[in-house]
């Protein structure tokens, strides 16, 4: 069957269904949380809305990040039974050899009450870990177990880059980890055999799926499994391997145990799963520019440093500055930011529209204070100062 009707996923996506994903569980959060993120993270919102690629033919949705089929507008929900075909899966369980370098990510979504699993590869012995974006998206604290070791420790975010799908991660208090063996020549051909190896289904126990290239350069349009927050990725290795939900970010073998890629979607809606991978060489640019942007320690257009300073609002349009929601114990909800309300400025600078407001929002960090104006539903001028706070990673 040709690939224009095949749905993809992320192999990261939050399920709360048991199929595959980032596997979230216990969904349900307050429904304001993807708005907010959406306006304060504008960059990420504008590019995962892209136009729609070659391959826009078909329902496409990503493993292992957002999703938000869940309770309340919450993160989660798998393909649904009416969609998607249940695929006998050929999978093993992985070798010791498979899994040095890998690690398994487990998130807290905390504005959605929710969780979420997927995989990440060790590129330094000091803890840096190589995953997908859409792995970590959401979260509010992040914890990384080295599989060969069973070793647990706490992640922070280095930077993420939404429109290429990659986050850098670094382990608090980590050394003389095993790192993962990576094969940056490109010298991957059509046939190769590979193997993907991941957290399939959340468990923390990684499990591998043999097969071979199938093409390489693909481009798709990946979403949620409700078909929302699509994104187009492109120069991807495709293969016919069974690859699961909770893989992302973990790696695609060649035959002689090297990494050359990182398991990132795979299609749904048919007893033949194809997978998708971006490339290591491609993912390790990424890796350079984010080490850049730190470096000069600066966001730059797709580029996110750290985590992201954080209002705690979502607004109904994009044209608008108008309030839709205010999420509760964030700095938004401290001054007394309320639905209804439409926010006229940001330390002096008028911002008459969500794009204006979310560009604003960009320029600072956590911890620092702004002061915001607005104007009730009943018309009354408001001013008050907010001190920003660590955000959910974009």
């Amino acid at each position: 069957m040709s690939e224009s009707h095949h749905p993809r996923w992320r192999t990261g996506d939050i399920v709360a269904m048991g199929l595959a994903a980032a596997l979230v569980v216990g969904a349900g959060g307050t429904g304001l949380f993807a708005a907010a993120q959406a306006i304060e993270n504008s960059t990420a919102a504008a590019d995962t809305t892209a136009t729609q690629s070659d391959t826009s033919s078909s329902t496409t949705q990503l493993y292992g990040g957002r999703g938000s089929g869940g309770p309340a507008g919450g993160y989660g929900g798998a393909p649904s039974s009416s969609s998607t075909t249940t695929a006998t899966l050929d999978t093993t369980a992985a070798t010791a050899e498979q899994s040095v370098g890998v690690v398994v990510i487990d998130t807290v979504l905390g504005y959605e009450s929710a969780e979420a699993a997927g995989t990440g590869l060790i590129l330094t012995a000091d803890g840096r870990i190589l995953t997908n974006n859409h792995v970590v998206e959401g979260a509010t604290s992040i914890t990384v177990t080295v599989v060969s070791t069973g070793v647990e420790y706490t992640a922070e975010v280095v930077g993420t880059d939404a429109t290429e799908d990659i986050a850098v991660l670094d382990l608090v208090d980590a050394g003389g980890l095993a790192v993962a063996d990576l094969d940056t020549s490109g010298d991957v051909t059509v046939g190769d055999a590979v193997t993907g190896v991941g957290n399939a289904g959340g468990t923390g126990t990684l499990t591998a799926a043999a097969g071979t290239v199938l093409s390489l350069e693909q481009s798709i349009t990946a979403q949620d499994s409700d078909g929302s927050n699509a994104e187009d990725l492109t120069g991807l290795i495709e293969v016919d391997a069974d690859i699961e939900s909770g893989e992302s970010g973990g790696p695609l073998y060649d035959a002689d145990g090297e990494v050359i890629g990182i398991d990132t979607a795979a299609s749904s809606g048919s007893t033949d799963i194809t997978g998708y991978a971006i490339p290591i060489e491609d993912a390790l640019e990424i890796v350079d520019a984010i080490d850049a942007a730190v470096a000069a320690g600066a966001d730059t257009d797709t580029i996110t440093v750290g985590y992201p300073a954080f209002l705690g609002i979502g607004l109904g349009s994009a044209t608008t500055a108008l309030v839709a929601g205010v999420i509760a114990d964030t700095p938004a909800a401290a001054i007394g930011l309320a639905a209804g309300d439409t926010i006229t400025a940001v330390d002096g600078t008028a911002v008459a529209t969500a794009t204006a407001l979310s560009d604003t929002l960009a320029g600072y960090d956590p911890g620092d204070t702004v002061t915001i104006d607005w104007v009730d539903a009943a018309g009354t001028a408001h001013t008050a100062s907010a001190t920003l706070i660590i955000g959910p990673v974009g």
